[in-house]
């Protein structure tokens, strides 16, 4: 069976076939670096870490682009509050992404372009925009996008202009044609930093939000790509007003495919930072090691709800120390993965069908099973082998059960950079706070002149 992908766009399972033959090329809507990731970043960010590993383990080149929003109404707000540039919040927030994220096992994408890199090819596309009379200026230096000027807007989201009305999505603003008008260039604000603006034919200003996707994407995949990604929050508005502008633009698709990621539930209510119900990577990898969360993620089908508590933590690592427990028994022999072999096969199938990985992931549990019964070196080795096409069951399988608790090495060391600088802080009591913690979770603290050690506790 071919792969196959539910296409958001036509609400349809789809066969996938890339444009240029053997080379996918993907964007994914990154995150906008004001604050720590949290448990939605990390969904998001594992499920297309998931689909380009699957897309390469099938054979293709892929060319895979997650941006960095680094301006934006929320990180100038967070600079001027923190009393720092808004360069140096955005550079401290990017390290800090990617200590999340390697934790998570995400591989890099072949480009992590950062908005502010881009500010000359959302110029570019703006004034195509007000060329083609689909971008206004108004009285107060913004530049506005006419939406009802694009015929298509709402192709993406199923909605209907005559659904959008005044006060339901957007209240009125001064200065816009019509309340659903989005901005693409905002003018310079006399409270906001000089570091926050940028010259243009329009006057000083920044880039709306929008317009940094569209530049950013057709910049580094060309103007009509494979595969579009993000989470179902960023369906409407963002990607519907990317299309707009873009294909407004360009006069072309700009993606074939778009695939979109459920929510992450708590109390069966979406989390969100307006609600006050989200955990951040950080808070989360305190408790839990970075693996069990990627496999709670992974186990999951990536456009279905996701709802999380410590109890369904708990119970991924229960689940991820019996596939471990298998991995112990017996050494895995290095193999390559027979695709014909039915294991493998099913495996396939399951992720051929829109990356089905609850499937996948039965499929890995029938073979420590079998590795239990037959203690089958070979059999173990395909274990490990489709565990890699999920980004699992790649540690030391002695070093995961020790732990107990499931604290792995990088969470480990995590742990003693934060208490590293808690003590330079002279912040003691959070120091021995967190040497507690690792000691609660069989973790044992050995400091040295030449710095901190650890060993499990015996």
């Amino acid at each position: 069976m071919s792969l196959r992908i539910h296409n958001t766009l036509t609400r349809a399972l789809e066969d996938f076939s890339p444009i240029e033959p053997g080379h996918v090329r993907m964007y994914v809507c990154g995150i906008t670096v004001y604050d720590l990731c949290h448990v939605g970043h990390a969904r998001a960010n594992v499920a297309f870490d998931l689909v380009q590993r699957w897309l390469r383990m099938s054979g293709y080149r892929v060319t895979f682009v997650r941006n960095i929003t680094d301006i934006d109404d929320k990180i100038i707000r967070r600079a001027v509050e923190n009393g720092e540039a808004v360069r140096e919040l955005t550079d401290r927030m990017i390290a800090e992404m990617h200590r999340d994220f390697d934790a998570l096992g995400l591989e890099r994408p072949t480009h992590e372009p950062r908005a502010t890199d881009y500010v000359p090819q959302m110029l570019s596309i703006v004034k195509q925009l007000e060329d083609k009379g689909l971008a206004y200026r108004a009285p107060a230096g913004d530049v506005n996008y006419a939406v009802r000027r694009f015929a298509d807007y709402g192709k993406l989201s199923g909605k209907t202009l005559d659904e959008l009305h005044a006060g339901e999505r957007v209240a009125v603003l001064e200065g816009k044609e019509d309340p659903l008008d989005f901005v693409l260039w905002k003018s310079a604000k006399p409270t906001e930093p000089p570091d926050a603006q940028w010259d243009s034919a329009y006057g000083k200003g920044r880039p709306g939000w929008h317009i940094e996707c569209s530049a950013m994407a057709c910049a580094l995949l060309g103007q009509t790509f494979d595969i579009h990604g993000g989470g179902a929050d960023l369906q409407f508005p963002h990607h519907e007003n990317e299309i707009a502008q873009s294909e407004g633009a360009n006069g072309v698709p700009l993606a074939r495919f778009w695939m979109h990621n459920g929510f992450v539930n708590i109390d069966n209510e979406k989390m969100s930072k307006s609600l006050g119900n989200f955990f951040t990577v950080r808070e989360v990898l305190r408790k839990f090691d970075a693996e069990t969360l990627r496999f709670f993620i992974v186990r999951a089908h990536y456009r279905s709800p996701l709802n999380y508590s410590d109890v369904h933590l708990d119970d991924a690592r229960g689940a991820l120390k019996r596939l471990y427990t298998a991995l112990d028994l017996v050494a895995p022999a290095s193999v390559a993965i027979d695709w014909a072999q039915p294991p493998a096969a099913a495996f396939k199938a399951a992720m051929d069908n829109d990356f089905g990985t609850p499937d996948a992931v039965a499929v890995l549990f029938e073979l420590a099973s079998e590795v239990n019964r037959s203690k089958s070196a070979e059999t173990a080795g395909l274990l490990k082998a489709l565990g890699a096409c999920l980004g699992i069951l790649q540690g030391d399988p002695q070093q995961f059960l020790r732990a107990g608790a499931g604290i792995d090495e990088t969470t480990v060391a995590a742990m003693i950079e934060q208490r590293a600088a808690a003590k330079k802080a002279k912040n003691f009591a959070e120091a021995d706070r967190i040497r507690q913690e690792l000691l609660g979770r069989g973790v044992v603290l050995k400091d040295s002149p030449s710095g901190t050690t650890w060993e499990a506790a015996s």
